[in-house]
């Protein structure tokens, strides 16, 4: 992507044939024009683009540029062009509070984006144990289960002692100042002490989404054998 000063944007079209994920257009810190740009290119090279952590104006200016996209506001995600067919195993989004709903919105939309199904729960963390309990049947079908929680993260633990799945678990910056943004949460479910738990970043919806979705893509590759 050129303008007349310089080039702002090397887009890499062979990412989904090398690693399975497409390239996803990071927002932050990008004009609204920029954004634009890149999605236009990313459409007609590959006839779809997703675009994450969307402020309001850049959402305003991709939608009004196409129109048919689906912009989720929770989620700060925008997705031009088709998803493609939900198949296989679904897989788990739950979140321990309201509050924390953001993010698994992020994971959610980009696990649709890349052709999943979501089995989703909200405000289900362990201050209410029977809540996490009361879910659980649901989650049995799951290829694997991303757990989101914010202040001490021991949602992630608790279904990690629970279920078969493997747990990606996102801490989020939800807490009161000894969160300190997220890290207690990203440190006690990096500590935790139930096997099967990987860690993404604070607030990686997408990073999580990604990760699960290499879960299925590895999973499909070994039955299809």
């Amino acid at each position: 992507m050129e303008t007349m000063e310089r080039i702002f944007a090397r887009l890499d079209h062979g990412r989904e044939a090398r690693t399975g994920i497409p390239e996803v257009v990071l927002c932050e810190h990008k004009s609204g024009e920029q954004v634009v740009a890149i999605v236009e290119r990313l459409l007609e090279r590959e006839g779809r683009a997703i675009a994450t952590r969307l402020t309001d104006g850049q959402a305003a200016l991709l939608t009004a540029a196409f129109p048919a996209g689906r912009h989720n506001r929770l989620a700060r995600t925008f997705v031009a062009g088709p998803y493609p067919e939900g198949q296989g195993p679904p897989i788990g989004v739950v979140s321990a509070g309201t509050s924390d709903a953001p993010v698994a919105e992020e994971a959610e939309e980009i696990l649709r984006a890349l052709g999943h199904q979501v089995v989703r729960h909200d405000d289900v963390g362990v201050a209410g144990i029977h809540r996490t309990m009361a879910i659980l049947p649901s989650l049995e079908p799951c290829l694997a289960v991303i757990a989101v929680a914010g202040m001490e993260g021991a949602l992630a633990s608790v279904l990690a002692g629970l279920i078969r799945q493997p747990v990606i678990a996102v801490p989020t910056s939800v807490g009161y100042g000894s969160s300190f943004g997220g890290v207690a949460a990203l440190l006690a479910m990096m500590n935790s002490c139930a096997p099967g738990v990987s860690v993404v970043n604070v607030d990686a919806g997408f990073s999580a989404a990604c990760v699960a979705h290499k879960f299925a893509v590895a999973a499909r590759e070994d039955a299809a054998r």
